[in-house]
């Protein structure tokens, strides 16, 4: 047995300024703050975002170390996220682990924010916690800027079985819901309005993509498609069918996520699957999961609900496993704005 490792996780990939501390496995906190400034444009300015974290980021991890109860001379070491991401929100953690680093003279430890996103389902929030994944295990990663289906070896060692040849899915999701008016970001609109509406209402072209591979510009533009010929006979279309628009909509991304999968976890012979991502809090895609654990007799995972968007105890997590391997990062460990999960 190790002597206990108390590591502090900074996030800072996109809007959200986020630090956590864990001990082991076991979390102790995890604060996140979050920036409206960027609703009033419709989606994330980058200058913007890298200001707000510069704002945010000290009392961020004041609040996360008080809250664990945890002073800076007992940590361990720092897990910070390195990409992908923003390239200036990037540079402002990178920069700040890099600091801290050095002035406790404990190690820092680059953290691949899609790998920490497959890594929250090894959060503990008790030491007797028993309800991980079992390796190997297959997890659909899904959030507004990435859609793929990853093998998961190990801890530290990810393969992409398939992932989206154009747009994400949450992306298509933001994109058919600024078109109805529903404001940034749109995902979780579309959500609650599809609880209300009939999802076999309207039709949208699924893609015919081989393999385990995903495409979401066509749907997106179906949908489009729709919406213009329909405004053209009546210009209150959208206000009249919007539940029902949002409950088809979401209904035809779900489906084609799970088929994907599902030819997968057959091929692959695999029947322990996860999700992650931020596109992983959507009722819909939840619903279908537990759907699927039982027509399949999958073992199924889902993460908590606070570990689905951007936070930082997945970055301490990730952290965590690579600090057993001596994963270490240096003073010239700069950011990545694009990077792969098996990077």
């Amino acid at each position: 047995m190790h002597p206990p490792i108390t590591l502090l996780g900074i996030e800072s990939s996109c809007d959200d300024t986020s630090a956590a501390v864990l001990r082991d496995e076991v979390i102790l906190s995890n604060v996140i703050a979050t920036q409206a400034v960027h609703t009033r444009y419709g989606g994330v300015v980058p200058e913007l975002a890298s200001r707000a974290h510069l704002q945010n980021i000290i009392p961020t991890v004041h609040d996360a170390l008080k809250q664990a109860g945890v002073r800076r001379e007992a940590l361990t070491a720092i897990a910070f996220t390195r990409g992908p991401g923003l390239l200036g929100s990037l540079l402002v953690g990178t920069s700040f682990a890099k600091g801290l680093s050095s002035a406790l003279n404990i190690p820092m430890i680059d953290v691949n924010h899609l790998q920490a996103h497959v890594q929250a389902h090894f959060i503990k929030e008790t030491p007797h916690d028993t309800t991980q994944p079992r390796f190997p295990f297959l997890c659909l990663l899904v959030s507004g800027g990435n859609t793929q289906i990853i093998r998961v070896k190990s801890h530290n060692h990810m393969e992409i079985v398939g992932q989206t040849i154009d747009d994400a899915a949450g992306e298509a999701l933001d994109k058919c819901a600024k078109v109805m008016g529903l404001g940034y970001p749109g995902g979780p609109a579309i959500d609650r309005l599809a609880t209300q509406g009939n999802p076999h209402r309207f039709t949208f072209g699924k893609p015919h993509v081989p393999g385990y591979d995903y495409s979401f510009s066509g749907l997106k533009t179906s949908f489009l498609y729709l919406l213009r010929d329909e405004l053209k006979k009546d210009t209150h279309f959208i206000e009249k069918n919007r539940e029902d628009l949002c409950a088809s909509l979401q209904k035809t991304v779900v489906d084609i996520l799970m088929n994907k999968l599902y030819q997968a976890a057959r091929d692959l012979q695999t029947d322990e699957v996860a999700i992650a991502g931020g596109v992983s809090a959507n009722s819909g895609l939840r619903r279908a999961f537990e759907e699927y654990s039982h027509r399949y007799g999958w073992k199924i995972h889902l993460p908590k609900l606070a570990y689905t968007t951007d936070n930082a105890a997945m970055v301490a997590i990730s952290g965590y496993y690579k600090y057993l391997d001596r994963q270490f990062g240096s003073p010239g460990t700069v950011p990545f704005a694009r990077i792969s999960v098996t990077r």
